[in-house]
């Protein structure tokens, strides 16, 4: 993607309040959504294990169907650029580490990649438009030509650009929908697996009231998750040192 293709597609992109009307009705819908399943009034007074009983009710009273609202809920997050990070927190505090892991997995690459498809066709003149006005989003481009799926794996494991911008980013480039997904999935499993089994046991610890099976399993559920707090603390030094000579996402 050359400056001129980014150039003549954002001066032929559509009236920004056609956009911004299109955005705000989707963010509308989201909030009437969340309001008639009542995920706002779990939130409502209490204290901490009620909140958490409350949100595990209500998934559970969806039964076979829970999975399912909590992965639209995920991909709607990643659509709209709503932060992930307290759905996985949701994810384990509800489903337990393992599952949410799974669903908070499940969820947020089927959104990242509808994000990617919708940049790529649908609003390609509008991420166009968000790349020319900014230079460190430029990079992301230039370092796919250069480095192909490996500036995306060190974009998803050095948070240097929000994640969600990302996805939209990533449709203008001439990577691969299969590659993208693949080493999308790949590379966010590690970060889903520490907020997830950190949030898991929590939720051990908040509903179990101190069971000794509980104790056992919350400190194993620690345990992984501080595994895997460390190996993302890593991980920047490593992809600085192993791709020395590859684009300088940092400035």
């Amino acid at each position: 993607m050359s400056q001129d293709d980014i150039e003549g597609r954002a001066a032929r992109a559509g009236k920004p309040w056609v956009k911004l009307a299109i955005v705000v009705v989707v963010l509308i819908g989201v909030v009437v959504l969340a309001n008639a399943l009542g995920l706002f009034d779990m939130f409502k007074g209490g204290t901490l294990k009620d909140k958490v009983e409350r949100m595990d009710a209500l998934f559970r009273g969806l039964g076979a169907w829970a999975p399912v609202v909590f992965v639209l809920i995920w991909i709607a997050a990643c659509v709209v650029m709503l932060p992930g990070l307290p759905i996985a927190i949701a994810g384990g505090l509800v489903f337990g580490a393992v599952w949410g892991t799974v669903w908070s997995t499940v969820g947020a690459n089927l959104g990242a990649c509808l994000a990617f498809l919708i940049g790529r066709y649908a609003a390609r003149d509008m991420v166009s438009g968000w790349v020319e006005k900014n230079k460190a989003l430029k990079k992301i481009d230039e370092g796919v030509r250069q480095q192909g799926w490996r500036m995306l794996m060190i974009t998803r494991l050095v948070p240097v650009f929000p994640f969600n911008i990302q996805n939209y980013v990533y449709g203008l480039t001439n990577i691969s929908f299969a590659t993208y997904a693949l080493v999308s999935v790949v590379c966010m499993v590690p970060g889903t697996i520490a907020f997830n089994f950190a949030a898991g046991s929590a939720r051990e610890v908040i509903l179990s009231g101190g069971q000794p099976d509980a104790v056992k399993k919350t400190m194993m559920y620690l345990a992984i998750a501080a595994v895997f707090f460390v190996l993302l603390s890593l991980i920047p030094g490593w992809v600085k040192k192993r791709y020395a000579g590859a684009v300088d996402i940092t400035k």
